[in-house]
């Protein structure tokens, strides 16, 4: 294996101080994994041009710190078990710690202190993952988005799309979320009033870049959806959390002095209760008297399967106060990042202009694609699918929490793809979720959906059911139950 790395020569830090570090560095972010054999002092001496003891000695140094282990006639190689990273870390010269650290003073903003919806990295592997917002990989028609993927590779439809076309959106696409998506919610809107988006995410980004800045004041519903909040305040915008009841977002008077209103009131995000309708109508009237915008983030309007689904709130807008903001994502998979908003064309204007900045247009080949797949009634197809196994893994999910989690309250739901629960009051969810995933059970804590992190309570999760099969959820809920206690 060869390894080039820049030294600084004539520093303070030694020629030998800098090749530890830097080896160090890459077995500690897995450049140089378990097992992979370093070159021999004299090629690496040669590659880097530095006396050969230079390398010796760094060398002995990593071995005698664990990182490296001298095998007999086969060379120096990366230890099998390196030291964990936080001993790993530690080991490092206290002039690449200082280095790091002078970046603190250099962020413009800071997105990563702040308190994020995660999820194990490795829950596929847990038989029991009751997890919201992933994809049942078996459910996905992968035979037929092949066969639109390959349509969208013939020759005369790459020319359409591999263009830079810089901020047009792929005509057919829009025209089928104009005939196909919008209809459903009974939204109208013409060509000029919709945008592609990189998920629903960038959709939200872009509207709180230009709505929800410093100076503005964002209404959110508490809880809420954890990223919608961090974008309002990475933005500089100033919060306005609102606990919402069984009936989702109160309207009165704590809306008063808002710019701007996000809201998901189809499946509340993340208890999925539905604002009824005369709620919708009184928000809409609030919006026009105290003259402020509204977000509404349809996230999860393809899971009502359970009655009629109500129409979107931008359906009953007759004055252009609504930003709806929709997912194709949700139904296909999530990482095909396909979202789209509707707004009044000013407003689709700036978007436009802002998204060319940072990516200049939605991936074409995959819009195209998704246009493809809608015109030909696999959308339909799949979301009929859809409602179906959802229907059946609703049902089992509330009869098993009703039977094996009898001290908790679950919020009333027309639908979605999870429930919300409130155990007793003296449940830990942070706790109950690592007890769980020692039985195999990965189940999301609540704490991080609500604002005010000192006094959320933490006797909230979320059980989300898109992924675990109808028949793994009896099981899973008893394996829950024995580690709640």
């Amino acid at each position: 294996m060869d390894l080039l790395f820049p030294l600084r020569r004539g520093g303070v830090e030694t020629l030998q101080a800098q090749i530890r570090q830097h080896i160090a560095a890459a077995i500690e972010d897995g450049r140089l994994p378990p097992g992979a054999r370093l070159p021999s002092s004299r090629a690496l001496a040669g590659n880097l041009r530095v006396a050969r003891n230079s390398v010796i000695l760094a060398y002995q140094r990593l071995i005698d710190e664990g990182y490296l282990e001298a095998v007999a006639r086969r060379g120096v190689r990366v230890a099998a078990d390196p030291l964990p990273p936080d001993r790993a870390r530690s080991a490092r010269s206290g002039a690449e710690a200082g280095h790091a650290g002078s970046w603190d003073a250099r962020f413009a903003l800071r997105a990563a202190p702040l308190r994020h919806i995660t999820k194990p990295a490795d829950w596929r592997r847990y038989p029991y993952a009751f997890l919201h917002g992933q994809a049942d990989r078996t459910l996905f028609p992968l035979s037929v988005w092949r066969s639109c993927t390959r349509a969208a590779l013939a020759r005369g439809a790459v020319e359409s799309w591999s263009a830079d076309e810089v901020q047009e959106d792929d005509r057919e696409l829009v025209r089928q979320i104009r005939q196909r998506i919008l209809p459903r919610r009974g939204v109208h809107a013409e060509g000029d009033e919709i945008l592609i988006t990189l998920g629903a995410q960038q959709a939200l980004d872009l509207v709180l870049r230009l709505l929800g800045g410093a100076g503005r004041r964002v209404a959110i519903e508490d809880p809420g959806y954890a990223d919608a909040r961090n974008l309002a305040l990475v933005g500089g915008a100033t919060l306005m959390p609102i606990a919402i009841d069984e009936s989702g977002l109160p309207i009165d008077d704590r809306l008063a002095g808002c710019d701007l209103a996000y809201v998901t009131p189809s499946h509340q995000s993340p208890t999925t209760v539905t604002l009824p309708f005369e709620r919708r109508v009184e928000l809409l009237a609030r919006a026009e008297r105290d003259d402020f915008v509204i977000v509404e983030d349809d996230y999860e309007t393809e899971a009502s399967y359970l009655d009629s689904p109500t129409p979107a709130l931008k359906s009953i807008d007759r004055r252009g106060r609504v930003i709806y903001v929709g997912t194709l994502s949700k139904v296909l998979a999530p990482g095909l990042r396909l979202g789209f908003l509707v707004a009044p064309p000013a407003f689709v204007r700036e978007a436009r202009a802002l998204r060319r900045l940072s990516v200049r247009q939605t991936p074409a080949n995959n819009q195209r694609t998704a246009a493809l797949f809608l015109a030909g009634g696999h959308y339909d197809a799949m979301q009929r699918r859809l409602r179906r196994v959802y229907r059946e893994r609703w049902s089992v999910l509330r009869e098993a929490i009703a039977r094996d989690l009898r001290g908790c309250r679950v919020r009333p739901n027309r639908g979605g793809t999870s429930f919300w629960l409130e155990g007793p009051a003296d449940l830990d969810a942070d706790e109950l979720a690592r007890r769980a995933r020692a039985e195999g059970v990965v189940v999301e804590p609540g704490r991080v959906y609500f604002a005010d992190e000192a006094t959320a309570p933490r006797n909230c999760f979320r059980l989300g059911f898109s992924v675990i099969a109808a028949d793994r959820i009896d099981e899973g809920i008893r394996r829950l139950a024995r580690a709640m206690g």
